[in-house]
């Protein structure tokens, strides 16, 4: 295996034994990151140099970019952020950075998180690894690609409605959304701030577990962190479900999943029924609801969150041509025409119009009270189960450009991810199998809130029978 490929834990066991040092783990992965980038387009911008600074963790990250670092450009994929240098550490990078980490970059990413296909973003789309034809998912699709590539050790995304998760399955690796309020989303550039999260992009579950470890806690400065202890991630990592109670869901296992993925997801399920977890039916019932309510909150949390882009405080500021209203409501109309992209505009007007008198009622209030319903079946589902399974998209990775014109469509592909952030729980997808083209598929399993240890344990036993993460994309 390439050094460029290895898992972080491997890294952390070459320097323990003096085989490698840090600045030599470091210099591989940035050299590999160099190397391929021109074909992944992963990273909108790397650190010419990087430089190892010691701590338990130096290991070398790639930072999505709407995740704000201090003195580097952090831009959300769009051109009006352009030129936007963060003051202060997003709370994740503070603790990655108090960890050793060594920041790569920033990671493409669909425009301010908005897309399911990292096709949106100012800086060209990404490519995913395994055939460069193909997308890599989104929004976090640079971030699951740099990891896929061998171009970061790991990475971080953000998870709206699916984006860690989705780009984790096409890429063949592993991503977690952890409950809403474990991880501090302080210096997250908002999107949708009741869905938002900050999660792991690594090679394995070992690395999640140990990435997660870093960035959660309690953080004063986000108003909705949760304050609740911690569990020891690593001990969670034990090759045994015996007695675990698995939740399959039929609402998940519908019309128009790919065979092949089908196929590779209902082998998971037996391999848990073989090894001794006991297998239960549960039932969903307003999962068919989920899509469409979630694009009305998210819409209308999106149009809020980005009122504040208008060419004033910092960013894009663009000259009208010439004077129609008054100067300042031109210059706002302006940059706001010329800095935010097709997606960003379809999705800020669809939000205006949901939360418009006269419709909010109709829209997003009806909304609201479906997504507690939502929130409901999953609280009853975990009456019955530790894990509910699912795949985590009905498909492999598609095409460059075979959705990017048909919204609708796109908007599908986070079909199976979105309650997971509706109902706020944690969600992990890992790699269960190749489709007949060799493009990877996603398992997809969720659990209580605050129970990622239980996620961890139930995705490493699977993982380490299986041997899916040992796969490498061939660049």
């Amino acid at each position: 295996m390439n050094h460029f490929d290895l898992t972080a834990h491997a890294w952390l066991d070459l320097f323990q034994s003096g085989k490698a040092t840090p600045q030599e783990a470091a210099d591989a992965v940035l050299q590999r990151a160099s190397q391929v980038n021109a074909k992944t387009n992963a990273f909108i911008r790397l650190n010419d140099k990087v430089r190892a600074q010691g701590g338990p963790c130096p290991v070398a990250i790639a930072i999505k970019d709407n995740i704000c670092v201090n003195g580097h450009l952090t831009t959300c994929g769009s051109k009006i952020l352009e030129g936007f240098i963060p003051p202060y550490d997003a709370c994740v990078v503070e603790k990655i950075k108090a960890a050793g980490g060594i920041i790569l970059g920033s990671a493409n990413m669909d425009e301010f998180a908005f897309g399911s296909s990292c096709e949106t973003s100012a800086y060209g789309p990404a490519r995913n690894p395994w055939a460069l034809d193909r997308v890599p998912g989104g929004s976090s699709g640079g971030s699951a690609a740099s990891v896929a590539a061998g171009q970061a050790v790991w990475a971080l995304g953000s998870d709206t409605g699916g984006s860690i998760r989705q780009p984790a399955s096409f890429c063949g690796v592993v991503g977690l959304k952890p409950t809403y309020g474990r991880v501090s989303r302080y210096g997250l550039i908002a999107f949708g701030s009741s869905l938002d999260q900050i999660g792991p992009i690594t090679k394995d579950v070992k690395d999640c577990a140990k990435l997660l470890a870093i960035i959660a806690g309690f953080d004063e400065r986000d108003s909705t962190s949760v304050n609740v202890p911690v569990p020891d991630y690593a001990a969670a990592l034990v090759k045994d479900v015996k007695g675990l109670r698995i939740g399959v869901p039929k609402e998940y296992f519908i019309d128009g999943i790919e065979p092949d993925v089908l196929a590779a997801v209902q082998k998971a399920v037996q391999y848990y029924r073989d090894h001794g977890a006991v297998i239960v039916n549960v039932n969903l019932p307003h999962t068919e609801y989920a899509l469409a309510t979630y694009y009305i909150i998210a819409t209308a949390e999106a149009s809020s969150n980005l009122a504040r882009f208008d060419g004033v405080a910092f960013g894009l500021r663009a000259a009208p041509s010439k004077v129609r209203k008054n100067p300042l409501m031109d210059m706002y109309e302006e940059t706001r025409a010329r800095g935010f992209g097709d997606e960003a505009k379809r999705r800020i007007m669809l939000g205006t119009y949901v939360l418009s008198s006269g419709y909010y009622d109709a829209y997003y209030l009806r909304a609201q009270k479906v997504r507690t319903l939502i929130k409901q079946d999953f609280e009853n589902a975990f009456q019955a189960c530790d894990v509910i399974l699912s795949p985590t998209s009905p498909t492999t990775a598609f095409k460059v450009g075979e959705k990017i014109s048909d919204p609708l469509a796109m908007y599908l592909s986070d079909v199976f991810t979105i309650p997971a952030n509706m109902a706020g729980v944690p969600a992990i997808s890992l790699p269960c199998g190749f489709d007949r083209s060799k493009l990877p598929v996603g398992l997809q399993l969720m659990a209580r809130p605050f129970a990622e240890d239980v996620l961890l344990r139930a995705a490493y036993a699977y993982e380490q029978a299986t041997g899916w993460h040992r796969e490498r994309a061939v660049l």
